[in-house]
């Protein structure tokens, strides 16, 4: 019986795969597994000069623990940040001044190109906040995404 749903599972992802090529969409990464609720964020620069996170947006739910699996495919250091907007902008004029600043903050990590890592965050307030690498630069080339916290009762 395990094997018929595994079988199943892998059968519904190639045509899922397939699908989303077939929208012109590029697949980079897929199936990982943990006991959180779990995204694999890509970051890459595009071959029109863009820099990106795939996926663009996240909608999550208020006391929801997801394990963020961040995956550096570009050729340049990426950085993963997640606040409110107003506190990423200040950070991203501190990062302008310094720019080889570290991080030890938990909701942050930055990436070598070909790293990978991972951020395990509880999303404990409402709102709207926004996720960006920092590096200067990165930003302004299109590295950010919203970030929407709504309270578990809100409808899907």
């Amino acid at each position: 019986m395990k094997a018929t749903h595994l079988k199943q599972g892998e059968d519904a992802e190639l045509a899922c795969c397939d699908h989303l090529r077939s929208q012109g969409l590029k697949l980079v990464d897929s199936n990982f597994h943990c006991r959180y609720g779990e995204i694999d964020i890509i970051m890459l620069e595009k071959e029109d000069g863009s820099m990106v996170f795939e996926p663009a947006a996240l909608n999550m739910k208020k006391g929801e623990t997801v394990r963020f699996l961040l995956t550096n495919k570009g050729d340049s250091d990426h950085e993963f940040v997640m606040d409110d907007v107003v506190a990423n902008q200040k950070h991203k004029l501190a990062m302008e001044k310094y720019p080889d600043m570290e991080h030890a903050d938990p909701n942050a990590i930055r990436l070598e190109s070909g790293e990978s890592g991972e951020i395990v965050w509880t999303f404990a307030n409402t709102g709207k906040f926004e996720f960006a690498c920092l590096i200067p630069g990165h930003y302004e080339a299109g590295m950010h995404g919203a970030l929407t916290v709504e309270d578990r009762t809100a409808a899907n």
